[in-house]
C-alpha cells in the first residue's frame, strides 16, 4: 500500500469514527484545536498528520493512539 493510499485509509478511518460520536468536523476540529477546513484535508487523507495530531485526535475520539493508526 503506498503512503497516499494509507493517508486515505487513515481519513476515512477518522470521518468514520468522528460521525459515529455525531460531531460535525467543526464541533470535531474545536475538540483537537483544528480548523474546520483542516479537518476536512484530513479526513480526505490530503495531509500527512503530526504526531501531536494524531495524538489529539485519538484522546478526542476516546481510543488508544494505536487503535486509530492500526489500519488494517
Amino acid at each position: 500500500m503506498t503512503e497516499k493510499q494509507l493517508l486515505k485509509k487513515l481519513g476515512l478511518k477518522i470521518k468514520q469514527l468522528r460521525t459515529e460520536k455525531g460531531w460535525s468536523q467543526n464541533a470535531f476540529g474545536l475538540e483537537i484545536n483544528m480548523e474546520k477546513s483542516n479537518v476536512s484535508r484530513l479526513e480526505a487523507g490530503n495531509v500527512n498528520p503530526k504526531f501531536g495530531t494524531l495524538f489529539r485526535v485519538a484522546k478526542a475520539l476516546e481510543i488508544p493512539l494505536s487503535d486509530l493508526v492500526h489500519l488494517d
